[in-house]
């Protein structure tokens, strides 16, 4: 326990938890806690059972029989993955917004942080038990739940895109800048040890990124700025009852809403699917959004900007073209398809033609050896 924190799932114990779940579900005292699984990806994850001293209060006042467990990781990477701020906002996400959005999100039971240390840990709703379906790469969202899920963007851009009503409800939300060269060194490496597995349209925006970058983000800033998720590809995204729900805040930030609506097209929807829909799925969500009394954006212009924001999707697949060896096969199965999707959207898109009239000039790609 590091300054009231769970360091490890085996430290979320019966006193630990009754305390924390104090705030939420007021005088449910906890029994007994069991660990289910646990899973170390970016963060420890665990997923929990929770046994009460009174079962029927606890059951009253809405506390989980079993929970999803979030935590900074305890390896070598703790110190990294705290100082990216990540587990610290989407923490903040819970405590402090996602209870005012009418966004389908996980139930959060706990949601603490501290700032200076960015200390999280969050517990929350067992999507397992809720009958979620979290894709594992072979099959993509589908147009008609991609619909719904624009439609709650929408409410959630159309809220915060007032710089007043995000300084009053949402100030510790970023604005994302440049960040540092982690990326850019993958992609290298990718190129110089993986050529044959790139597109050349991939090589070429990869380029772009890591000899222009200030320029790139810049392009992707413009447009009108909102509360924005981030990063709703399709490891982060799931489906009750055919609706689809937001999952991992941790890029939670201050930008451009058609990063959140290309993003999701491109990296969430197979590739025919969203070839045949993109443009209907654009169209509902412009106006969706000007329904909800946000900003009002011409289809051409978002089109453009469609096009602009597919050019992210390289730098979001720094770490799959690293191609690491000793991968499981459920994740190599994921990073493929998240790199197909990839590729697939720079061709359709045009997007190196798109980064050449806003005044970039991606370099040609290498030829394969």
């Amino acid at each position: 326990m590091e300054a009231g924190y769970p360091t490890t799932a085996d430290e979320i114990d019966a006193a630990w938890l009754t305390g924390a779940l104090a705030e939420r579900h007021p005088g449910v005292e906890v029994a007994a806690v069991e660990l289910l699984e646990r899973h170390d990806l970016t963060n420890a994850h665990a997923r929990i059972a929770v046994t009460y001293a009174d079962p029927a209060a606890a059951e009253a006042s809405g506390a989980p029989a079993t929970a999803f467990c979030k935590l900074a990781p305890t390896d070598d990477r703790r110190a990294a993955i705290l100082a990216t701020g990540m587990g610290l906002r989407e923490a903040r996400f819970y405590r402090d917004l996602a209870d005012g959005v009418e966004l389908p999100v996980p139930r959060a039971h706990v949601a603490r942080h501290d700032d200076d240390t960015g200390l999280f840990v969050l517990v929350l709703e067992d999507l397992v038990a809720s009958g979620a379906q979290v894709s594992d790469g072979t099959w993509g969202i589908p147009a008609d739940a991609v619909a719904s899920g624009f439609e709650a963007l929408a409410r959630l851009h159309a809220r915060f895109a007032d710089a007043d009503v995000r300084a009053a409800e949402a100030a510790w939300v970023p604005v994302l800048g440049v960040g540092s060269d982690y990326g850019k060194v993958m992609l290298r490496y990718g190129i110089e040890n993986h050529r044959d597995r790139l597109t050349d349209a991939f090589v070429a925006v990869a380029g772009a990124y890591c000899d222009a970058t200030p320029v790139l983000h810049g392009l992707w800033q413009q447009g009108p700025r909102t509360v924005i998720h981030g990063d709703p590809h399709l490891g982060n995204l799931y489906l009750v009852d055919g609706e689809l729900g937001f999952l991992d805040w941790g890029i939670v930030n201050a930008g451009p809403p058609m990063r959140d609506i290309g993003y999701l097209m491109t990296m969430a929807m197979d590739v025919d699917e969203r070839r045949a829909h993109e443009r209907d799925l654009l169209r509902l969500y412009l106006a969706a959004l000007a329904a909800e009394g946000g900003p009002e954006i011409g289809f051409d212009e978002a089109w453009t900007m469609h096009r602009l924001h597919a050019a992210y999707t390289v730098p979001a697949s720094c770490q799959v073209v690293m191609f690491p060896e000793g991968m499981s096969e459920a994740r190599r199965v994921f990073s493929d398809a998240f790199l197909a999707r990839c590729q697939a959207c720079l061709d359709d898109l045009e997007v190196v033609d798109a980064l050449v009239e806003h005044g970039l000039a991606p370099a040609p790609p290498a030829p394969v050896a």
